[in-house]
């Protein structure tokens, strides 16, 4: 080499380089092959935290494929970078400034306290969780907008790239982005910094059942990353958001696509898909309703889960596509209704349906509030389908968006619940004080849940408040729940301390069943019941001292006890009872009441006898 680097062309160097091309196959299959073992040795780097409870798909996972799948499927785009996997993590004072040095790694999207993260530690209320993570920006991205999303991180947030703070999120259950173009450098490798603070119990943000001294009904405090961190391309002008509102009486859709501020003078296009075939298309601006008519609507249901797919495009003023996004809805609607008897009841799509399923708490033993894989949170769904039920309550918990996807694609009715947290009230106390924090940062967060999870057909009521934990302001949230989102119900406060207003009057009752009386303008329904309990040897988080509501010796007994409580449910939906909702899906921690053991390995009852008693319900509403 020389001239300034250009290559001499003599016929010399050239046989000199064919001289030399076997000890160069040689030298190359060699470094390959060192790399490739220094490839697996990084991988085996990281193993499960042993001591602890898994389930099968635990053996499925490799940190080079951790919740590989897509992971927001009511907007999808093309390109995106994944950036689930090992990361470097510290933990730390929280009056410390950025950590000198890191103590491991950690599996990103696994909380720091879960097995699966490969750490298996609490953080304390005055500690702070340090990840880093390096990656490299596609060539291909280049001259685009570059947006980092994070599905979900528990609690509070700051996120640094390349050493410049680029925001701040506090919120455990709701998605966030951050447009990070300005942030990045010309060399190849970028950084990411994240510092997350999360008091747990000992704040009064929405929390679910985390705690730090789990025991009874509560379990396992949540830190961190705990859903997935990706990447994705956009142009200046994009799309941000969707918003589909079904009518079934117009056989329509209203469709408003929120786009970013470089969108105006911007025009969208609009295509609703069945199967292959286009059957409505609609245009418009940015944020402006585009209708969309469908002549002889598919209605969703969970007998009948159809899904319509949906391509939204965004052209610029010379007609140029500058970004393009693929989507899905359903056609169907929730309401309250009399039956032929004069009792109110739930309807869905105009006829009286029993909303029958589990309590459904989200939680693993290896994962903790993270499923080990997409196949894992789907099981749980393919269950609770086998076994006769036709909805869940997911309690004090947001899922990932592939959760409800999977409730949209298998047709499972959803009542969510907003994950509550500050302080509890007796059956029969008022309604808490907040403070002004307290109070606007549970509304914040109730509206980002709301917003993240709007066009999903199968959630069909929001739960704002169980069993009087957090409850305030009772009558006013209901009401701006019903004012922001009128294609849904609302149960103003699951069990306990009823105020008279929303959808439904839900009381619970350990074993029961039982019922409220009925009401003119709300319909009655039990939103728990049951909880019979078995430990199963083996199959336990451990191995001593599990609860139950009630214990049972064997599998066949459990049974027995369940098909008595259907059995007297039955006649409570004779008089008027809409729905009734089991305690619950799994065993969790020391919970042994759940029809799963905690592991998944086993469904604790005879599956065809209690899925045969399942659908003896539905009808019987259908009758009236």
């Amino acid at each position: 080499m020389e001239n300034n680097g250009q290559i001499k062309t003599k016929q010399t160097d050239i046989l000199s380089y064919k001289n030399l091309l076997p000890h160069i196959f040689i030298g190359l299959l060699c470094s390959l092959f060192v790399f490739g073992c220094t490839q697996e040795a990084e991988r085996s780097q990281w193993q499960p935290v042993e001591g602890r409870l898994k389930t099968r798909w635990t053996q499925e996972l490799s940190p080079d494929s951790v919740h590989p799948e897509y992971p927001r499927p009511q907007l999808r785009r093309k390109d995106w970078l994944n950036l689930n996997g090992l990361w470097d993590y510290a933990i730390q004072s929280g009056e410390s400034g950025l950590p000198e040095s890191f103590e491991g790694e950690i599996l990103v999207p696994f909380p720091v306290e879960s097995a699966l993260s490969g750490v298996g530690r609490p953080v304390q209320k005055d500690k702070r969780l340090w990840y880093r993570r390096r990656f490299e920006i596609p060539r291909k991205w280049k001259g685009q907008r570059v947006l980092l999303n994070f599905c979900a991180v528990d609690w509070e947030t700051t996120v640094w790239v390349n050493g410049s703070e680029v925001g701040v999120h506090r919120g455990g259950y709701d998605p966030f982005t951050f447009d990070i173009t300005d942030f990045l450098t010309k060399s190849n490798e970028q950084e990411i910094l994240l510092a997350v603070w999360d008091p747990a119990d000992e704040g009064v943000q929405p929390r679910g059942k985390q705690v730090m001294n789990p025991r009874d009904i509560w379990y396992t405090a949540v830190t961190g990353i705990w859903q997935t961190v990706w990447l994705e391309p956009v142009s200046s002008a994009y799309i941000r958001a969707l918003r589909v509102v079904p009518d079934l009486d117009a056989k329509k859709a209203a469709i408003l696509s929120y786009c970013s501020e470089k969108a105006f003078g911007h025009h969208v296009l609009i295509e609703a898909i069945a199967g292959k075939k286009i059957v409505a298309r609609g245009e418009g601006a940015p944020g402006e309703e585009i209708v969309l008519s469908i002549d002889e609507p598919k209605l969703w249901s969970p007998d009948s889960p159809f899904l319509y797919d949906l391509d939204v495009i965004l052209e610029n003023p010379d007609g140029r596509r500058v970004d393009g996004i693929h989507s899905y809805f359903g056609m169907r609607r929730v309401s309250l209704g009399e039956d032929s008897a004069g009792v109110t009841r739930i309807f869905l799509n105009d006829e009286p349906v029993f909303m029958f399923g589990p309590l459904d708490q989200g939680w693993w033993p290896d994962g903790l509030y993270a499923s080990p894989t997409d196949e894992a949170l789907r099981y749980d769904l393919e269950v609770t389908k086998r076994l006769g039920y036709n909805m869940l309550r997911k309690h004090v918990k947001v899922e990932p968006e592939r959760f409800y996807y999977w409730c949209d694609k298998l047709g499972v009715l959803v009542w969510q619940d907003m994950p509550n947290g500050d302080s509890h009230i007796g059956r029969e106390s008022p309604d808490i004080e907040r403070t002004e924090e307290s109070a606007q940062q549970f509304k914040l967060e109730l509206k980002n849940v709301m917003d993240a999870l709007y066009n999903h057909p199968s959630i069909v009521m929001w739960v704002p408040f169980n069993e009087g934990w957090g409850q305030f302001e009772t009558e006013y949230i209901v009401g701006w729940i019903k004012g922001y989102d009128p294609t849904r119900l609302v149960d103003n406060a699951s069990g306990w301390a009823d105020r008279s207003v929303g959808d439904v009057h839900d009381i619970h009752s350990y074993p029961g069943p039982d019922a409220p009386p009925n009401e003119e303008d709300r319909a009655a329904v039990l939103g728990e019941f049951g909880g019979l309990g078995l430990p199963v040897a083996g199959h336990t988080w451990q191995d001593e001292e599990n609860w139950g509501y009630r214990s049972f010796q064997t599998g066949e007994e459990l049974t027995v006890a369940y098909l008595e409580l259907i059995e007297k449910l039955k006649g409570l939906v004779k008089l008027g009872l809409s729905a009734a909702i089991y305690t619950q899906t799994t065993d969790v921690e020391i919970e042994v009441n759940g029809l799963m053991t905690y592991d998944r390995e086993m469904i604790k009852m005879d599956v065809e006898r209690v899925a045969g008693a399942s659908r003896e319900l539905y009808p019987i509403v259908k009758d009236k």
